[in-house]
C-alpha cells in the first residue's frame, strides 16, 4: 500500500455555492442562520452569519459541520443514541466538547461514499437547521455531474 492517498474535498467555490443555497432557504423560512461549511478534514472552509442570526449559535453551526464531516452522518441521527444506556452515551464530551448531536449538520458524500465535507446550520429549531443545511447539500448535488455527491440523511 502506498504511504499516501489523495483526499477528495470541497473547494471554496463549492462551499460558497452551498452557503448561497442555505441563505436562500433560510430567507424563505424567515429564520436567519449561521452557516458553516467544512472540508473533508473537518476544517472550516466558509462561514456566513446572516443578519439576525443568534450570536450564541456561531460555534454550534461550526461544530455541527465538524461532527457531520468527522463521522460521515447527519448530526440528527445521534438523537436516540446519546441518552443514558445508548450506544453513544457521553459522546458529546469527546473532541474537546465539539461533538454535537443537535440536528442541523449534514455531510457531503462523494460517489463512493467518501466524505467531501459538511454543512452545519444553527439558529432555528433542529428541524429548520437541518432543512437549511439540506438545501446547501442539494445545491452541491445539482452542481456535480450525475449527482456525484450526496448527503447521508
Amino acid at each position: 500500500m502506498p504511504p499516501t492517498r489523495p483526499l477528495p474535498t470541497l473547494t471554496l467555490s463549492g462551499a460558497q455555492l452551498a452557503a448561497s443555497a442555505c441563505e436562500a432557504k433560510a430567507l424563505a423560512l424567515g429564520v436567519p442562520m449561521n452557516i458553516a461549511i467544512v472540508d473533508a478534514a473537518t476544517h472550516l472552509l466558509h462561514f456566513s452569519r446572516m443578519d439576525g442570526a443568534k450570536l450564541t449559535s456561531i460555534s454550534i453551526a461550526i461544530d455541527k459541520a465538524f461532527t457531520a464531516a468527522g463521522h460521515g452522518i447527519g448530526t440528527h441521527l445521534y438523537k436516540e443514541m446519546v441518552w443514558p444506556g445508548g450506544a453513544a452515551y457521553g459522546i458529546g464530551n469527546s473532541n474537546g466538547g465539539r461533538f454535537t448531536t443537535i440536528g442541523g449538520g449534514l455531510p457531503v458524500l462523494g460517489r463512493n461514499g467518501e466524505v467531501l465535507g459538511a454543512v452545519g446550520c444553527s439558529t432555528g429549531t433542529p428541524a429548520q437547521d437541518e432543512e437549511v443545511a439540506r438545501a446547501g447539500v442539494e445545491a452541491l448535488e445539482r452542481e456535480v455531474r450525475g449527482g456525484g455527491v450526496r448527503a447521508k440523511l
